[in-house]
């Protein structure tokens, strides 16, 4: 499959980003934004690389109340950074252990908050901190009287609501894995081991276009209820039920949805609660529109699994926000109460358990629009596919 949606983003994209985060910074009576995490750093800057799976090195970005952010990292990523728009690039020969950066990053802040200043750092659920506790100990004494300020609320508020070009390389690797979970029937057959099979569909998902397949979990057998585990050699047999989940990543933006087929036949139990499902979560696009609440989806989807017979949920929440992470906010709970916004993409996941140690989920991808649920993912079949 070729490429139909641009890489990377223009400059105005960056631009609007840092405008929309200062205007938050001073209403809060903040001084600067300081982010030191793979999406963050990634959002406000285009900084993408995948030698973030190195814990080496800290990476820190500061964001004054004006202008264009501040790159504060190791020098081994200089040359990356100034191809971005960011044209502030500070760096030291990292890893320094007596000195990481603090002293550089201290400095920084220094320049871009008063004597007293209020410094914005995300502290809460969802967010880290990526430096040794130790570090971030030996700074707040650095830079007093100027302290960290949760700033949680920032960065949370500019992700949840995607832009057009975020969305638009959402619906792009949901479209590639939508073709892929659709070729399954011609690429599984009885006889494979589950090993084969995960592997099979991971390098499909590459050939179709997906740039990478780093979350890819599921289970095959004629019910399970570990569906996040590594594959094994079970060999797989007519009867079973297979899922594969996964977000694939296009240009750095995820899928996130799941798919079941059953080989040669399905039980009753099995497509019964396949059904409801299904049904759970026409319940729940249905209830998508902006002004209501992420709970208002779980209470939609929560009455069509009681009424189907659902003997619980041991997931904790039945979908959450999807974009440059695989999860991101907010979470589809009974008390999260988030309120959608047009342009939050977000995923729909009703599970139950339809026998002792057998579960069900389904799940799709969408954006919130004026009218309502936009899918993204292409909708799974109303029946449980069967592969002859």
């Amino acid at each position: 499959m070729t490429d139909r949606v641009e890489r990377g983003f223009p400059v105005e994209e960056f631009e609007a980003r840092a405008e929309r985060a200062q205007r938050m910074l001073a209403d809060s009576g903040l001084d600067a934004l300081l982010v030191c995490t793979e999406p963050e750093v990634r959002y406000f800057t285009g900084f993408h690389t995948p030698f973030w799976q190195s814990p080496t090195r800290p990476w820190f970005v500061v964001l004054p109340l004006s202008g264009r952010p501040i790159a504060v990292i190791p020098g081994i990523g200089a040359s990356a950074m100034a191809g971005t728009w960011v044209e502030d690039v500070r760096t030291w020969p990292a890893p320094r252990p007596e000195d990481d950066g603090l002293a550089l990053l201290a400095e920084t802040l220094a320049e871009h908050a008063g004597p007293g200043g209020r410094i914005g750092l995300p502290m809460g659920p969802e967010t880290h901190v990526r430096m040794p506790l130790a570090d971030l100990d030996a700074l707040r004494e650095e830079i007093r009287p100027k302290v960290f300020v949760d700033a949680t609320h920032v960065v949370r508020s500019l992700r949840m609501v995607k832009s057009e070009r975020e969305v638009a390389k959402v619906a792009h690797i949901c479209s590639v894995v939508s073709d892929g979970f659709e070729g399954i029937p011609m690429l599984l057959s009885a006889g494979m081991t589950e090993r084969e099979a995960f592997s099979a569909f991971r390098m499909d998902l590459l050939r179709r276009g997906a740039d990478e397949v780093p979350y890819l979990v599921g289970a095959t057998g004629p019910g399970f209820d570990d569906i996040i585990k590594q594959p094994s050699d079970r060999v797989i047999v007519d009867g079973d039920l297979v899922m594969f989940d996964t977000g694939s990543i296009f240009d750095g933006y995820s899928s996130d949805f799941d798919r079941y087929y059953a080989f040669g036949w399905a039980d009753d139990g099995a497509r019964r609660a396949y059904k409801t499902v299904w049904e759970a979560t026409e319940a729940g696009l249905a209830t998508v529109r902006p002004g209501a609440t992420t709970s208002d989806l779980w209470r939609a989807m929560a009455t069509v699994l009681d009424a189907g017979g659902s003997l619980g949920n041991s997931v904790g929440r039945m979908g959450h926000g999807l974009g440059m992470q695989v999860t991101e906010w907010p979470s589809n709970t009974a008390d999260d109460q988030t309120v959608l916004e047009e342009g939050m993409v977000l995923t729909l996941e009703p599970g139950l358990i339809w026998a002792p140690g057998r579960m069900m989920v389904h799940e799709e991808n969408l954006v919130v629009r004026a009218e309502g649920a936009e899918l993204l993912s292409r909708r799974a079949p109303a029946e449980l596919p069967l592969i002859s």
